[in-house]
């Protein structure tokens, strides 16, 4: 009954916060949204659009008709929930069932009260956790092929996935070839699925091509240095976590010492894969931290009472930013959210049958629900230049895959284009480039928003 209640609490308290956010769409969950509602419209990931993250996170969006609104709010907050379960799980096997219920509650309360888009997106590192706690649940069991089979699911959520593969190979070393089994179960129809499907090379290239691109070209000049910065910072605001697994380290006697150090070694590490340290990165490393932490808060009274004290640090920082989106009153961080609702607003008063939006703003795709136009949800593939610094630089990371992209789009008619990006970077307008110029002419600029232009075709051509 206890824990049953617990998880009644972190269900409705992790709800209430999230329908704060009920008016809001995160560019994190409309980019999955947008690709949902493509393939809800009977159109095949990766053959007949571009999307460059793994199968089951837009996946995940389909299951309830990637809903806005209160609908997706109710989502995130089952799955904040279903990760929670799976941290009880794990730190029950391996203490006891006040561990397993501080492990619960830890989870939820970070996942909450964090940077707002990423804890609100249902994104690779927040889908992810669930396989990541079972994988090493497994391996405590010594069950190294259902260790692998949950590297393997992982996997179809977040690249980062190779990470947990390789703890759990450290870790079930002796049957690492069972680990390696498990994977291969999963993987293997996964893949022989998207073959089947004519989607398999466009698999390789958007994910995996395209992410070692991504991953490759850090936006930082120093990326060590802001790497330990930023990592600093987490520790600031999860320093409850810190206190507790520290005071905890003489408690861990279900821990062997290799299999430890491996699984927060290589959990750290990534985080810097990429040397971008997106907040949303960090929760790979908060599964470990959370389930050494809830031993501290369960076996050591003392050391409870301190890390509790230091739970005000995120919710004092956070907590308040729920009430002002509740109230409605305004946000500085929502302009260019609140700029895309115009812009949708503006798209779906023109009835198009089909849409392009120039940049990378899927929340206007998330909010018009017309259908993509072309085989691209947002102009990274067109341009080259990656999301995280196209609204400051203009330069490509990919031009030849960009280029070939442009000719490709050059043979679509979408019935409305949405630049979303030309305002803020001009030298990223979709007028920017000539060899689009003969394709553009088709079309006259219908309106404006604060930071975007808007076409319409003007007579579309028969085939």
């Amino acid at each position: 009954m206890k824990t049953a209640a617990a998880f009644a609490g972190i269900f409705l308290v992790v709800l209430a916060a999230r329908l704060c956010h009920k008016d809001v769409v995160w560019v994190e969950e409309a980019y999955p949204i947008a690709a949902a509602l493509q393939m809800l419209d009977g159109k095949l990931l990766y053959r007949d659009f571009w999307f460059d993250k793994p199968p089951l996170f837009p996946a995940f969006y389909t299951w309830f008709q990637a809903a806005i609104g209160w609908k997706l709010r109710l989502a995130g907050a089952l799955l904040v929930t279903l990760s929670s379960v799976s941290a009880y799980v794990l730190a029950r096997r391996l203490w006891g069932v006040a561990e397993g219920i501080w492990a619960a509650c830890l989870l939820a309360f970070f996942l909450t009260f964090g940077i707002h888009a990423a804890v609100m997106a249902a994104a690779p590192d927040l889908l992810m956790i669930t396989p990541h706690c079972l994988a090493i649940y497994f391996c405590v069991r010594s069950d190294a092929f259902r260790a692998g089979v949950a590297c393997g699911v992982a996997m179809l959520v977040n690249p980062k996935a190779a990470y947990l593969l390789a703890i759990c190979g450290i870790w079930q070393w002796r049957q690492a070839h069972w680990v390696a089994l498990g994977f291969a179960a999963v993987q293997a129809p996964a893949l022989g699925l998207l073959y089947a499907r004519g989607a398999l090379q466009s698999y390789w290239e958007q994910v995996w091509a395209w992410g070692f691109l991504y991953s490759a070209d850090t936006p930082f000049a120093h990326g060590w240095r802001e790497g330990f910065t930023r990592t600093l910072n987490w520790c600031g605001f999860q320093s409850a976590l810190i206190v507790a697994a520290i005071a905890a380290r003489r408690k861990l006697d279900a821990f062997p010492r290799l299999p430890l150090a491996a699984w927060l070694i290589l959990s750290l590490a990534a985080v810097f894969a990429g040397f971008r340290f997106f907040p949303r990165y960090y929760f790979f490393l908060l599964v470990p931290m959370v389930i050494l932490a809830a031993r501290g808060f369960a076996a050591m009274p003392r050391v409870r009472a301190c890390a509790l004290a230091l739970l005000l640090i995120p919710l004092v920082r956070f907590g308040p930013r729920y009430a002002q989106l509740a109230m409605g009153q305004p946000w500085n961080d929502l302009a260019l959210h609140d700029d895309a609702r115009e812009a949708a607003r503006v798209v779906k008063q023109a009835h198009p049958q089909s849409l392009l939006v120039w940049g990378y703003r899927p929340e206007i795709y998330a909010y018009s629900r017309v259908p993509a136009g072309t085989p691209f949800l947002d102009s990274q593939p067109l341009t080259g230049v990656i999301a995280d610094r196209h609204l400051t630089e203009s330069r490509p990371s990919a031009p030849g895959l960009a280029r070939d992209n442009r000719r490709r789009l050059a043979a679509s008619q979408p019935a409305i284009i949405v630049d979303g990006l030309g305002l803020l970077n001009p030298a990223l307008a979709i007028t920017n480039y000539p060899d689009l110029a003969p394709w553009l002419a088709q079309y006259q600029e219908i309106g404006r928003t604060r930071a975007c232009v808007i076409y319409f075709l003007r007579t579309p051509t028969r085939p």
